[in-house]
């Protein structure tokens, strides 16, 4: 608890700013198809399209937003892109057809795709190396307690039914970006102003130097499988319960199921934090792929309620290896001048999000719900494919800080 006092003000701006963001943010968005199809008569196919153009976004406009923080610093792509962001918000909230909300959730997906490798690299910057576990991990709590309050309140307000919520998410965002402003402006001369780069290098030069990193090629490609399998709870699980035979009350079910992976990422973030201290962050992640892959496994497996807590609470372990040290990992592996670019690269981690629904898809409508076994087998397989190329990133990583130490010794 005493090292929440040596975080930097700008880090714990960001930490308090998250939550509160993110909690409007759940607020809104999940009940924005349901306002979509009932309110304003969108199609199923609408709706969805609606939801999946922010993911787009933010799958490619990360390399542009962590180029242009590397560029132009973290102060100002944070500044500009919160400020446009709430006005995108507003848009929200008057908003009356389909074509404007897929055009508004575009810029807040492009918006998004700005804003966090920024405010990843910022918490990079202002924090000590000792404290940089503590500090990412309590922002991963923010997002999770965030998650978990949010819809409870778009309940009570009934976002469902109207666009209220977004007035909320605007006012919450334009007080994030002032208290931000003020810290900058506050903390100027204590916060790392190196991330503006000495040399001004381009786009397509980020891109080369990029490609030549084959430890962060290997770390991006294995952690994207890794988010593939855990993706399948937000889209192939719920209908899978919804429909299939062996389950009773599968709505329901699934339902008391989301409650026990909040309650379980809050539980063992931290006791799995600190086992994580005395590994590396990679072994983390590579265990946490595994265990996204058991707990699928076990889905397809058991239809007993008790044993799909359990399946649920081995997943959630997963989860909460993977998403609390993917970020430590890429502070660790990225060249100092060049966090914000490999900070925006990870937002093609998302690619394992956008092919999840279709994949499960097509496994539930080929096979049929009946098939549990073999859907969740299948799905398993693919998601634990990412554990053997995290595993030649790891050795190759091991051999990188060899190659340090040894020219180090000689020196």
């Amino acid at each position: 608890m005493k090292k929440i006092f040596t975080i930097h003000p700008l880090s714990l701006n960001i930490i308090i700013g998250t939550l509160f963001v993110r909690m409007m943010t759940f607020m809104t968005f999940p009940f924005l198809t349901v306002y979509l199809t009932t309110v304003k008569g969108a199609s199923p196919t609408a709706a969805g399209a609606v939801i999946g153009i922010s993911a787009l976004f933010r799958l490619f406009g990360g390399f542009i937003g962590g180029h242009l923080t590397d560029r132009f610093g973290r102060k100002k792509v944070m500044l500009s892109s919160i400020s446009i962001w709430t006005f995108v918000y507003i848009g929200f909230a008057l908003a009356d057809t389909i074509p404007m909300f897929l055009i508004l959730n575009s810029l807040s997906g492009l918006c998004s795709s700005f804003f966090e490798p920024a405010s990843k690299a910022a918490l990079s910057d202002v924090t000590k190396p000792k404290n940089k576990l503590l500090v990412f991990n309590l922002r991963y709590t923010a997002i999770n307690l965030g998650a978990a309050a949010g819809p409870l309140i778009g309940l009570q307000l009934s976002t469902a039914q109207s666009t209220i919520g977004f007035w909320f998410i605007a006012i919450i965002n334009a007080l994030y970006a002032l208290s931000l402003l003020i810290t900058f402006s506050h903390y100027h001369e204590d916060i790392n102003n190196e991330s503006e780069a000495k040399e001004k290098v381009t786009f397509v030069q980020s891109l080369s130097i990029l490609k030549q990193d084959t430890i962060f090629l290997l770390v991006l490609i294995g952690s994207s499988i890794g988010i593939f399998g855990y993706s399948h709870m937000n889209s192939t699980l719920p209908q899978y319960f919804a429909h299939a035979p062996s389950i009773e009350y599968g709505v329901s079910l699934f339902a008391i199921l989301l409650v026990t992976n909040a309650i379980t990422v809050i539980v063992v973030q931290f006791p799995v934090t600190r086992i994580g201290k005395h590994f590396s962050p990679l072994l983390s992640v590579m265990l946490g792929t595994t265990m996204v892959s058991v707990g699928l496994m076990l889905f397809g497996l058991f239809s007993n309620p008790v044993m799909l807590f359990i399946s649920m609470i081995v997943f959630t372990i997963g989860e909460v290896m993977m998403f609390s040290m993917v970020d430590v990992l890429i502070d660790e592996i990225a060249p100092h001048d060049r966090k914000g670019f490999y900070f925006g690269a990870m937002s093609f981690m998302t690619i394992g999000g956008v092919l999840a629904p279709v994949v499960g898809g097509f496994l539930m409508q080929s096979l049929g719900f009946h098939s549990g076994k073999m859907i969740f087998s299948v799905l398993a397989i693919c998601s634990s494919s990412g554990f053997p190329i995290l595993l030649l990133a790891s050795k190759l990583l091991q051999q990188k800080k060899n190659q340090i130490i040894s020219a180090n010794k000689g020196a």
